[in-house]
C-alpha cells in the first residue's frame, strides 16, 4: 500500500470554492488560502447562524496503545462514508501541532484512504494559526516582562508569574529557563518556562470564544501574575489583550478543506487532550452544525480524556448537545491491555482479547452515563480474525453498545458503510445528553467526581502545593468553574503503566493552574509534561525534499 503522503499526492482535489459551494457558502464568503483551503469569513456565520441545526456525531476512543487505534482516520473516513449513502456530512476537527509531526506520535489529517488534504499542508503551517497563537501569547509574554522592567508599576512579583511562552514544537531545553540575564537593560532575571503552543492557554481561548468581541474579552481575564502582597494581575492590567485580539483575528476563523474523497472538512484549533481540553474550536463546530445534517467530530485521546472534557467542558460552553458517540477500538488495543507485546498482536490470542476486554468495558459504561447513544467501531487490521470480531461483537452486545467493523484506512468511505448506517439510526434515537456534573459542585468535588466515575480511582490526593493553589483560585471566583485535568493518555489511572481497567489506586494532583479566561481550572494528576521533547529518532529524521521537489517522509 503506498505511504500517507504518496496517496495525497495523488489525489483529485477540488477547488475549495466549488467545496464550499457544495454546502451553500459562496465564493464571496471565503477567504482563499491557495486553490484548496480558505477561512470562513464572519459574514457567513452571522448567515447560518439560524439555520436548524444538525446532528452532532462525538467521535472518541479507547485509551491509545503503541499499536494506533486510527481515531481521526475513522473520523474522516465515517464523514465520507456518510457521504457515501447520500447523507450531507462535514467533518469538524482539530489542527495539526508541529510537535508531534516533527516528533515520534505524527500529524492530525488521517491515514490511508481517510485524508484529509492538501496534507502537507495542513499538516505543516496550514493558515497560520499555530503561528498566530503562538506570537500572541509570546507578546503577552513579553509585555508582562516589559511592564516589570519599566517601573512595575503594578507591583508584579517575578517570582509569581504563571504565564510560560511558547513553541509548536518539541525542545524540552526550554521547559526550564532563567532569563533577562546580561545586567540592567537584558529585563529583571527570574525562573522562565515554555510550553508548547497547543498546551497555552491562548489555544483554549480560541478554540473557545464566541467572537472576536469575547476572544479580547476571554484574553483580557487571563491570570498573568501575583503582586507582592498575592493580588491577582490580569493581562488587561498589563493592557496586552488588544493587540494580541489584533495577531489573532484571522486565527479565529475556521479553515475549510476537504477529505480524499472531497468531503467537506472544518478544521479549527488544537488543544491536546492529555494537558489541555483537546477538541476544536466551539465556532467551527457551530458553524458545520448549521451547514449539513450531520457533523462528525471528534475529541483528543482516549474517552476519559478528550471526550469527558468534550463533554464536561465544551458542551456546557457551548450548549452542545450530541446525538450519538462513536468509540473507536481495535482487537490490537485489547490484545495489547491483555498483556501481549507489540510485536506478538498479529497472532490471535482470544484469551488475551478477553482479558484485555475490560479497557473497552469501561470506556463504554463511561459514556453511557452521559444519555447518548454509544457505538464501538472497530478499526479493522489485516491480521484481525473472525473469531475475534465475533468476540468483541458480543462483548459489545452485553455492555448495551451497538458494534459495527469499519476499514476506512484501507477503503475510504465504501469501508464504513455499516458504520455509517447505524451511526444515522442512532442518531434517529433520543438523546438524553447531560453533563457529568453540576457548574455549583464545589472544586475539589468535580474532580472527585471525575476520578471515580470516569477513571474508576477509589479518591484523590492532593499535594500541599496544589491544594494551595486551589484555594487561592476559588477565593478569586472559580468555584463555578469546570475541571480540566491533564494526565496521561495511557492508562485510566494517572499511572502509565497500570493498563486495562486498573483498580484500588488513587490519582493524586500534583499541581493545578487556573485558565481563568478560558473559563476552567487545570489540575494536573501525575507527571506531565506541558513542553514535550524529541525522541532519540524522530519523525523530523525522515521528512525531507527530493530531487524533484516533492515533500517525502511525512508519514
Amino acid at each position: 500500500m503506498l505511504s500517507d503522503i504518496e496517496i495525497t499526492q495523488q489525489a483529485k482535489m477540488k477547488n475549495i470554492a466549488e467545496i464550499a459551494q457544495e454546502i451553500g457558502i459562496s465564493a464571496s464568503e471565503i477567504e482563499p488560502y491557495g486553490h484548496y483551503k480558505a477561512k470562513l469569513s464572519d459574514e457567513v456565520m452571522e448567515r447560518v447562524k439560524d439555520n436548524p441545526d444538525g446532528k452532532l456525531i462525538l467521535v472518541t476512543a479507547v485509551n491509545p496503545t503503541p499499536a494506533g487505534e486510527g481515531k481521526t482516520t475513522v473520523s474522516i473516513g465515517l464523514g465520507q462514508s456518510m457521504a457515501k449513502i447520500g447523507k450531507k456530512a462535514i467533518v469538524a476537527l482539530r489542527e495539526p501541532s508541529l510537535g508531534p509531526v516533527f516528533g515520534i506520535k505524527g500529524g492530525a489529517a488521517g491515514g490511508g484512504y481517510s485524508q484529509v488534504v492538501p496534507m502537507e499542508d495542513i499538516n505543516l503551517h496550514f493558515t497560520g494559526d499555530m503561528h498566530a497563537i503562538t506570537s500572541a501569547n509570546n507578546l503577552m509574554c513579553a509585555m508582562l516582562d516589559n511592564s516589570i522592567q519599566q517601573g512595575n508599576e503594578l507591583n508584579i512579583d517575578p517570582r509569581q508569574v504563571l504565564v510560560k511562552r511558547c513553541l509548536d514544537i518539541n525542545d524540552r531545553a526550554l521547559r526550564n529557563i532563567v532569563c533577562s540575564l546580561g545586567g540592567k537593560l537584558n529585563g529583571v532575571p527570574r525562573e522562565d518556562h515554555f510550553m508548547i503552543t497547543v498546551a497555552s492557554e491562548v489555544m483554549a481561548i480560541l478554540c473557545l470564544a464566541s467572537d472576536v468581541f469575547d476572544l479580547k474579552r476571554r484574553l483580557g481575564n487571563i491570570l498573568v501574575a501575583y503582586t507582592y502582597d498575592g493580588q491577582p494581575v490580569y493581562c488587561r492590567d498589563i493592557k496586552a489583550n488588544g493587540s494580541m485580539t489584533v495577531l489573532l483575528k484571522d486565527a479565529i476563523k475556521p479553515n475549510l478543506v476537504q477529505t480524499l474523497e472531497n468531503t467537506p472538512a472544518i478544521m479549527h484549533g488544537g488543544p491536546f487532550a492529555n494537558i489541555a481540553h483537546g477538541c476544536n474550536s466551539i465556532r467551527a463546530t457551530k458553524t458545520a452544525l448549521k451547514l449539513a445534517n450531520y457533523v462528525v467530530t471528534e475529541a483528543g485521546f482516549g474517552s476519559d480524556l478528550g471526550a469527558e472534557k468534550f463533554l464536561d467542558i465544551k458542551c456546557r460552553f457551548a450548549g452542545l448537545k450530541p446525538s450519538c458517540i462513536v468509540l473507536v477500538a481495535t482487537v490490537r488495543s485489547m490484545k495489547y491491555n491483555g498483556g501481549v507485546p507489540k510485536d506478538e498482536l498479529k497472532e490471535e490470542n482470544l484469551e488475551a482479547l478477553k482479558r484485555g476486554s475490560v479497557n473497552l468495558g469501561k470506556h463504554i459504561e463511561n459514556l453511557k452515563k452521559y444519555g447518548v447513544p454509544v457505538l464501538v467501531a472497530i478499526n479493522h487490521f489485516y491480521a484481525d480474525t473472525e473469531a475475534e470480531i465475533s468476540f468483541v461483537e458480543e462483548f459489545c452486545k452485553e455492555k448495551g453498545a451497538e458494534f459495527a467493523v469499519t476499514k476506512c484506512f484501507a477503503q475510504g468511505g465504501a469501508g464504513g458503510i455499516e458504520l455509517a448506517e447505524k451511526v444515522v439510526e442512532a442518531c434517529d434515537r433520543e438523546s438524553n445528553f447531560h453533563c457529568l456534573y453540576d457548574d455549583d459542585m464545589p472544586i475539589y468535588d468535580k474532580v472527585e467526581t471525575i476520578a471515580r466515575e470516569i477513571y474508576g480511582a477509589d479518591g484523590v490526593d492532593y499535594t500541599k502545593e496544589a491544594k494551595a493553589a486551589i484555594d487561592g483560585f476559588i477565593k478569586l471566583g472559580a468555584d463555578k468553574m469546570p475541571v480540566c485535568i491533564a494526565k496521561t493518555q495511557y492508562s485510566l489511572s494517572d499511572n502509565p503503566k497500570l493498563l486495562g481497567r486498573p483498580e484500588n489506586f488513587r490519582i493524586t494532583i500534583t499541581s493545578a493552574s487556573l485558565s481563568n479566561g478560558a473559563g476552567f481550572v487545570v489540575c494536573i494528576a501525575g507527571n506531565i509534561m506541558t513542553m514535550p521533547g524529541l525522541s532519540k529518532s524522530p519523525s523530523a529524521f525522515r521528512i525531507d525534499i527530493d530531487d524533484e521537489g516533492k515533500t517525502v517522509g511525512l508519514f
